[in-house]
């Protein structure tokens, strides 16, 4: 399956992957917010992508894992949708961005391409992330892409030996608007 804007492509990853997701995953500053944490070693990135590849390959697909391409070979990232409970027709979406692409309005446009996806595509009613409270960028591109900030959820996210507080936001299906 592959998605298209103007300026990326997203396609679903790929065993071949491994090196450019290594990559990603073993960036401090791509790190500073996530749970995975830095892979001690590249087998540990493999026994990631395999269990992604395995959920892609389900059916009904209950996860999406996209590589984000610029000119259908730069690497610029990874976005997921998880969907939720069935009957709920609701997803979780996440992002990582490699920094060398950071400041260059891919996130936003990643996830407004996840969004339609979700809403148009996959038929869901709400779509749900969340960043750690220090993530001012995540914050940022979450509020310009039609998320509401709809709580707190403290001390929930182990990063790096702490607890650190997370923000959870959601976009309905009547909130979203294709442009």
């Amino acid at each position: 399956m592959e998605l298209q804007t103007e300026r990326l492509k997203f396609r679903e990853i790929l065993s071949s992957d491994l090196n450019n997701i290594h990559d990603l995953h073993s960036l401090p500053e791509t790190d500073q917010y996530n749970t995975l944490g830095i892979p001690v070693s590249i087998e540990e990135t493999q026994t990631l992508l395999d269990e992604w590849l395995s959920k892609q390959n389900e059916f009904p697909c209950k996860q999406y894992v996209f590589c984000i391409e610029k000119n259908r070979t730069d690497f610029i990232g990874l976005v997921g949708i998880k969907m939720g409970k069935p009957g709920y027709s609701s997803a979780e979406i996440w992002y990582k961005i490699h920094s060398k692409h950071w400041n260059q309005g891919y996130a936003t446009e990643a996830i407004t391409k996840i969004l339609s996806f979700g809403f148009t595509e996959l038929k869901l009613h709400r779509i749900e992330a969340g960043c750690a409270t220090g993530n001012s960028a995540s914050i940022k591109v979450l509020e310009k892409t039609g998320f509401t900030r709809e709580g707190l959820c403290r001390k929930i996210l182990p990063i790096r030996g702490e607890w650190v507080d997370n923000y959870r936001y959601s976009i309905l299906e009547e909130d979203y608007h294709i442009e």
